[in-house]
Parts: C-alpha cells; sequence; structure tokens
C-alpha cells in the first residue's frame, strides 16, 4: 500500500484519503473506465465495464452470451470456470492444446467444432497452465473464423503484458473484433488481486450493457478505495510491470539451470509469456506422487496436471505447474534440488 500510494499525484492521494464512501457506479468510475480504455488501441470508456475481480466477468459474459440452446467451445487445460461455466448453462465442446506443437491451438479443430448454435469460444493467452502464447497468425485466423459465423470470442488476457523480456503479446481482442471481449484485471500481470478490480472492454455495446444490467444482482458496484488505487497503480502500469517483468528475468534462468541438471527426469519448454509453465515429469512413480512427496517431505508446492482435468477432452496427466513470478524463488528451488538429490540416492 505504502508503494503505491507513493506513486500517486496529489490529486490522486487526495481523490483516495478524502472519497466519500457511498456506493460507486456499477460501470466504475469515469475516471477509471477512461484510463482502462487507454490500454486499448481502439476503445473507449463506454466500451469498458468493471467488476469486482475476473471471475464476476467471466460469470456475467457466459451468462449472456448463452443459453440453453446455445453451444460454446472452450480451449483445455485452461481455468476451471472457463469451462464449468459454460457447461452449465449448455453443451459444449473442449478444443485441446497441443503439446508437441508447442502448446498451440489448432484453428482446423475450432472449425469442426462450430455449429450452427456456437455463440462462444474462450482463449486464454498467454495460457494458464503452459504459458503459452498464440501465434499471431493463428490468432488472425480465429478471428476471421469466429467472424464468419458470429460468434463471440471471450479472451482472458489476464497475464497480457507479464513475460520475460522480449515477450511478443497479441494484440487484444477487443481491439482487432467486433465481437471480441477482453478480459483483464489487477491480479495478475499487475500484481495487485487484493485490490479485486477487473474489466471488460468490448465493442458491443448490447453486451457490454446486458452485463452491466445482471451486474446489479452480483456485486452491485466495485470498492470505492479499490478503484482510487487502481487509477494510481495503472497511471504507473510501465513502472510496475517493469518491475514484475523484471522478476521473471530472474527467476526464469534459474528453473532453466534446475532442469538442465535433471534430463532424465523432467522435459522443460520455456514458456512463451507470463510466469508459469507445465513441464513433463517423467518419472514412473507418475506426477501425482511426485508432487505428494514434494509437497509432504520438502515443503514445495506443485500443481499437477491433475488440477486441469477437462471433462471436454483429455488432457495432460504427466504435467506439473510451476511458477516463477516472485522472489525468493532460490529458496524453494533448493529445498527442490536437496529433494531431488535425496531420492536420486
Amino acid at each position: 500500500m505504502r508503494d503505491l500510494l507513493a506513486m500517486a499525484s496529489p490529486h490522486e492521494r487526495e481523490a483516495f484519503e478524502g472519497m466519500w464512501l457511498g456506493y460507486t457506479e456499477t460501470f466504475g468510475a469515469p475516471d477509471l473506465r477512461e484510463t482502462i480504455a487507454s490500454l486499448y488501441k481502439n476503445r473507449q470508456a463506454s466500451d469498458v465495464l468493471c467488476f469486482a475481480g475476473a471471475s464476476e466477468g467471466i460469470f456475467a459474459a457466459n451468462s449472456v452470451i448463452l443459453d440453453r440452446q446455445s453451444h460454446a467451445i472452450v480451449v483445455t487445460p485452461n481455468f476451471q470456470s472457463h469451462e464449468t461455466l459454460p457447461v452449465a448453462i449448455c453443451e459444449a465442446t473442449g478444443v485441446p492444446l497441443n503439446p508437441e506443437d508447442g502448446w498451440s491451438l489448432d484453428i482446423d479443430r475450432v472449425a469442426d467444432a462450430v455449429r450452427p448454435n456456437t455463440r462462444l469460444v474462450t482463449i486464454n493467452f498467454p495460457h494458464n497452465p503452459t504459458g503459452t502464447i498464440l501465434p499471431a497468425d493463428r490468432y488472425q485466423a480465429l478471428v476471421a473464423l469466429c467472424r464468419k459465423h458470429g460468434i463471440y470470442i471471450l479472451h482472458d488476457e489476464i497475464f497480457h503484458g507479464l513475460g520475460a523480456t522480449g515477450t511478443q503479446h497479441l494484440a487484444p481482442v477487443a481491439d482487432v473484433y467486433e465481437r471480441g471481449l477482453s478480459l483483464n484485471v489487477m491480479s495478475k500481470s499487475f500484481g495487485l488481486p487484493g485490490l479485486r478490480i477487473g474489466w471488460i472492454a468490448c465493442a458491443d455495446k448490447e453486451i457490454i450493457s446486458k452485463m452491466e444490467r445482471l451486474k446489479h444482482y452480483l456485486s452491485i458496484c466495485n470498492s470505492g478505495p479499490s478503484e482510487r488505487l487502481t487509477q494510481i497503480a495503472l497511471r504507473n502500469r510501465d513502472r510496475i510491470l517493469q518491475r514484475n517483468c523484471s522478476i521473471i528475468d530472474e527467476n526464469l534462468p534459474q528453473w532453466e539451470a534446475f532442469f538442465e541438471r535433471y534430463p532424465d527426469h523432467f522435459e522443460w519448454r520455456r514458456p512463451d509469456g507470463s510466469c508459469m509453465a507445465f513441464p513433463k515429469y517423467k518419472g514412473a512413480e507418475g506426477v501425482e506422487a511426485f508432487c505428494r512427496s514434494l509437497i509432504e517431505d520438502s515443503g514445495v508446492l506443485l500443481l499437477p496436471g491433475t488440477i486441469y482435468q477437462s471433462e471436454l477432452s483429455e488432457t495432460p496427466d504427466d504435467r506439473f505447474r510451476l511458477g516463477f513470478g516472485r522472489r525468493g524463488l532460490a529458496e524453494g528451488l533448493a529445498a527442490m534440488d536437496s529433494h531431488m538429490q535425496k531420492n536420486l540416492q
């Protein structure tokens, strides 16, 4: 909090400390929406709807776009609600990312999954858990496919801007597609999950309006203090992103060196972006047993691939998710190294 407030202008500090603690606007504070719109090339404040975190936005988008007669397409593996929410409303098809193709998305498989009643395709790049960023030509092909059929794209862009130096991110879908919904939040790339401020940007005014009306039955409005703090953070976004990406620059080589020490136990692929990767575990006991022994015996937590199981398609069961977005990685790697050495004896 002190670090963030130290970035505030006198006007922003007064707006935070002197604000009235009543209800805020359901759409989000006008100046905050203006600032969010500046993150995009082609969007205005009227194209932005703020939410209490990203999950509320995911719920609202699925709820207003889909109904019982609809069909949805989601990539797998993925963040759980991107699958469970569509499935709770209508029929859905999972299209798995291909680990043999750099965890990329086969657009032909998406095209084969399209039905006359397909209303929504949900994607997430940089991807959780693999860190993959879709090649630009495939991204353009997906937009063209959805435009042809009038399908909305919900793009979970919460790791946009985060990655090692030189990371090339995709253009926000709200900038390149009239039915594209760009989901973002202060939680991930900006490292400020306690603010609980997220948003969707979209050129489709009808969808924005429907989600705003639904929000009256959800959070109603955002936290006023959080909106003021988010305004400060986004005005200083380059500084904050540079700080967070520098942590990745520091941590990623440490993971690469670790995997070079154990080539018989792991298969490593450097992620395209974000702060996570999804390596393969080669041990005979399986990744579930490995992750369990690692946390119970050595206090190191990794997420086994079984966490990312899907009811819509097969997902790898020999992978685990790791993170490198926080300082202090060396301590965890030392404990993991010790665990490996102990179990190699």
